[in-house]
């Protein structure tokens, strides 16, 4: 009888490397589920997406471990492929939000269980222009951060790091004109701050997207924050963000399928945490259910 095949990817670099201790001890796991094993540990940026797109029809699972930016990579990949196989995840980034919304174990080893002997979760995918995200596309403040952080930095302080280096920014914030078209409905203003999600937490903040988020209902949460007219303003923004009470006034909040935001100027989008390059329109759609993702067979509700 043919044993059933895994195909591993995983970044040696990400978090604080820590996989390169417990490595030994994922692979057993795999093997003691009856699992051939496949090791692919990635090279480069974007080596997961081509990892993914080439390989992943010929294994019964593929894993992988690494940050969010890592998962959105081996989406990618599956993504542009017909027959997607399913997806195991193991965490080992700074903040790991996607992780955190599926209740994914932090411990590595335990999320290698819940890959091999966990439920499929039918999983929203974001489509941004011909790209893809797992959980979240943003522009303006904070959302360069996560690429212009230093990794070190990264590994030693997690998300404080990229609290503190956006707190650099503020102040000299930058505004951006967009239209925002969505549902029949037209927003023009300048904002210094979007972001289009499927998470329940960003940058390891839970609430931060609002309440009652499901990740396979087919739309996204946005939430597009205004220009703030003083400092008190701006704190109020932060604050209501943070406790995960939106203030309206301040900035627009609404639940969408599909997206389109239009500017004069090419404007920097981070895709989960990763550079999405500029762009002077883009298309955000909501692919309901296009992955399947192993999660824990007792997923809790926050």
């Amino acid at each position: 009888m043919d044993r059933k095949k895994l195909l591993f990817i995983y970044n040696p670099k990400a978090g604080k490397e820590q996989i390169r201790m417990r490595l030994s001890d994922i692979l057993n796991t795999f093997a003691k589920n009856g699992y051939e094993i496949t090791v692919y540990p990635t090279q480069y940026a974007g080596d997961a997406i081509e990892a993914a797109e080439k390989m992943q029809e010929r294994y019964d699972l593929v894993v992988c471990s690494g940050g969010d930016g890592t998962l959105d990579e081996v989406v990618t990949g599956i993504m542009h492929c017909e027959n997607r196989t399913t997806i195991g995840y193991i965490p080992a980034g700074s903040t790991n939000d996607f992780a955190n919304s599926l209740h994914i174990p932090k411990s590595m080893v335990k999320a290698a269980n819940v890959a091999v002997n966990g439920k499929e979760f039918l999983c929203d995918v974001g489509a941004f222009n011909k790209d893809f995200f797992v959980y979240i596309a943003a522009f303006g403040l904070f959302t360069d951060v996560s690429y212009e952080t230093n990794q070190q930095m990264k590994n030693i302080l997690g998300h404080m790091a990229y609290l503190l280096e956006g707190m650099k920014r503020l102040p000299v914030t930058k505004a951006f004109h967009f239209k925002v078209t969505y549902d029949g409905n037209t927003i023009e203003d300048d904002f210094i701050f979007g972001m289009v999600t499927n998470s329940v937490s960003v940058g390891g903040f839970k609430r931060i997207t609002g309440k009652y988020v499901e990740l396979d209902d087919g739309v996204f949460e946005v939430t597009l924050i205004k220009i703030p007219k003083n400092p008190v303003e701006l704190n109020t923004i932060m604050a209501a963000l943070l406790v995960g009470d939106i203030d309206t006034e301040l900035m627009y909040c609404f639940k969408t399928k599909k997206v389109i935001f239009e500017s004069d100027e090419k404007i920097p989008w981070t895709l989960d945490g990763e550079f999405g390059g500029e762009q002077k329109k883009v298309t955000i759609k909501n692919r309901k259910q296009a992955i399947r993702i192993m999660i824990p067979t007792e997923m809790k509700k926050d």
